[in-house]
This record gives C-alpha cells, sequence and structure tokens, in this order.
C-alpha cells in the first residue's frame, strides 16, 4: 500500500495534476464514497480482522476525526450526521467489550454503567438530527439500530422487533448479506432461534458469506438456543476456522469446550 500511494504521489508530481476544489454539485456523489471509506477505517478498528487485539484504538480515533471533520465541513448533511452518531454510539461500548482478563465480552455480559454516556447523548441528538431531514438513507438506519441497543437500559429491554423493522429498511437502501445476516440474528431474538434459523438459510448459498466467519457463529448460537448441541459444535468449529482475531478465537474455542463438557 505504502509502495502504491509513492507511486502515485509521483505520477501526480510528474503530470503536474493542480488541486482542485470540487464544485457543491459534485460533493453528493463524492461524499458517500467518502462515508463508506471512514466506515470501513472504523470497522476494522472496531473489530480487528487478526491479530493479538481486538481493538485498534489508532484506526477508530482516525475515523471519528474524520467523522467529526467531515462533519464541520457538511453540517447540514444528515449522512454525515448519521456516520458520526453510528461511530459515537458504537464506541461508547469500548471499555466493556473485554474483560479484564481479555475474554470477549458479548452484548448482553456488557455492564452498560461503564458506557460513554456523553457519547451516547451526543450520538442519539445526531441520529434524531438526521431522521428529522426526510427518508432516512444507509448511514442514518445504521446509526438508528446502533441507537437503539444504545439507548436500551438492558439487553432484556432491547426492542428486536424494532430493530428488525429497521433491517428491513436497510435491506431496501443498502442490499447487503452482511445486513440480512444481522437482520436473521435480530430474528432470532425477535421471534426465537427457529425463526433465526430460518432466517439464516438462505444466506448459506451467499458467495460473499462463503469464508465469513460470523455466519457460522450466528448459525452456531442459533443451534446452541435449540439445544441441537452436535450441530452447534460443527458450526463453532467452522467459525473458528475463518476467524483470525485471537481474542475473537479465544471466545470460540471456550464455547465449543463448553458445549463439549454438556
Amino acid at each position: 500500500m505504502a509502495a502504491r500511494i509513492t507511486r502515485a504521489k509521483k505520477k501526480i508530481a510528474a503530470a503536474r495534476i493542480p488541486y482542485r476544489v470540487p464544485p457543491l454539485a459534485e460533493l453528493p456523489d463524492r461524499t458517500e464514497s467518502v462515508l463508506m471509506v471512514v466506515h470501513l477505517l472504523f470497522s476494522t478498528g472496531h473489530t480487528a480482522p487478526a491479530g493479538a487485539d481486538l481493538v485498534r484504538r489508532d484506526l477508530v480515533e482516525r475515523a471519528l476525526d474524520l467523522a467529526r471533520m467531515l462533519r464541520s465541513l457538511l453540517p447540514g448533511d444528515p449522512e454525515v450526521a448519521s456516520l458520526l452518531a453510528h461511530i459515537l454510539l458504537t464506541d461508547a461500548r469500548r471499555r466493556t467489550r473485554v474483560s479484564d482478563e481479555g475474554r470477549l465480552l458479548l452484548l448482553a455480559d456488557q455492564d452498560r454503567r461503564q458506557w460513554d454516556r456523553p457519547e451516547i447523548e451526543e450520538g442519539l441528538h445526531l441520529v434524531a438530527e438526521a431522521i428529522r431531514k426526510g427518508r432516512p438513507r444507509r448511514f442514518a438506519l445504521m446509526a438508528a439500530i446502533t441507537a437503539v441497543h444504545a439507548d436500551s437500559p438492558s439487553w432484556d429491554a432491547t426492542d428486536w422487533e424494532e430493530l428488525v423493522g429497521l433491517y428491513d429498511l436497510l435491506l431496501d437502501a443498502w442490499p447487503s448479506p452482511v445486513v440480512a445476516l444481522n437482520r436473521a440474528v435480530a430474528v432470532g431474538f425477535a421471534a426465537g432461534p427457529a425463526a433465526g434459523l430460518a432466517a439464516l438459510e438462505p444466506l448459506e448459498s451467499e458467495p460473499q458469506l462463503t469464508t465469513y466467519g460470523y455466519l457460522a457463529s450466528a448459525r452456531a448460537d442459533l443451534l446452541r438456543r435449540l439445544g441441537r448441541i452436535p450441530e452447534a459444535l460443527v458450526s463453532y468449529q467452522e467459525a473458528l476456522a475463518f476467524t483470525e482475531n485471537e481474542v475473537e478465537r479465544s471466545f470460540l474455542a471456550q464455547r465449543i469446550t463448553d458445549l463439549k463438557r454438556q
């Protein structure tokens, strides 16, 4: 990547390509691409694809800085406000995602008293602002989903039916197998694991999810909750094979060990 950037710089210098601020009419199309890159940067930092640490704080903080910069440059853009809200509401849980012993803590097991309330309040304000500006688009819906989790006083109080509805809207705005997977997980909590498994089944043939560890782990959890232990074990082992982050691998390995003891 460094070599590619160096070659690009040399090409720009040799061709004497001038720096040009795009006119306002071009900003909407360009903004969408920028938002996608900042979101990818945050997602990669929030859960590192590989390595010993669950989080890459350097990437998370850089993404937050860029989102705030975009907000200051385009204060009236609802998608910019929504991306910043999504990052704030997600990052507000940073202190509770890993235990003192380095063990992964799922959302259901996190101490919500330790969540960053100022970040949550700022994020909720931005979500409300974006929703008021018309039909919500991709990042507004993502932020709304994150807001439901952030604003729930407990795991048991989570409004899963509302989340399923928001995922339905997000699928319309941004058709994606990963969104469909997250919707299936929400269905599993709103209507039970059997319904979640049924929603997951059509995704098994999606090429983009062939080696996606979260598909296997979602299936494993639904099977575990149904008491189908042998099948759950196979799915957890599949998820482990597709997972490179050591914190997540440790969590999956422990799940396998616990199920084998049953």
